[in-house]
């Protein structure tokens, strides 16, 4: 049996309002390509992929329900790492500048790095966070640390 390699390419994210989403995205300084009712940003290694609930949903197998209640958690947070303090407040004030919602003001948390959080228009959950711990290379990429280091 062959395994699954460790990896992801693509996140999707259901959206409610492809244009609204798109533009959100774009305010925070990323570009996409849509087609066919789809957006695509390229985003370091993988894709980021705006395309609508239900589509989303029927495409996976599954029944799209009801949409999440407003401020409702959906089991899953995105994470920016950034090089400094500085860019998780400047992202922070873009991403409420372009009409996401702060759900966690930028603040050194128990965990002892300086992280904040909002959410998008559809309420899709992202963290911005400055881990000195997780390194970034110059390309963005993140290195996780070996965790059972001494």
């Amino acid at each position: 049996m062959r395994s699954m390699e460790q990896r992801i390419t693509l996140i999707t994210l259901g959206v409610s309002d492809l244009a609204r989403s798109k533009a959100f995205y774009e305010a925070l300084g990323w570009r996409g390509q849509e087609v066919a009712e789809t957006v695509f940003f390229q985003a370091g290694g993988l894709g980021l992929v705006l395309w609508g609930r239900e589509k989303l949903a029927r495409d996976v197998g599954l029944e799209p329900g009801p949409p999440p209640t407003a401020g409702g958690f959906g089991g899953i947070a995105l994470a920016h790492n950034v090089r400094s303090e500085a860019e998780v407040d400047a992202l922070l004030a873009a991403a409420e500048g372009a009409g996401g919602t702060i759900t966690k003001p930028a603040a050194v948390n128990e965990i002892g790095f300086y992280s904040s959080a909002f959410t998008d228009p559809d309420g899709h959950a992202w963290e911005i966070a400055h881990n000195p711990g997780f390194p970034l290379a110059e390309d963005g990429t993140v290195t996780l640390p070996d965790f059972g280091a001494p």
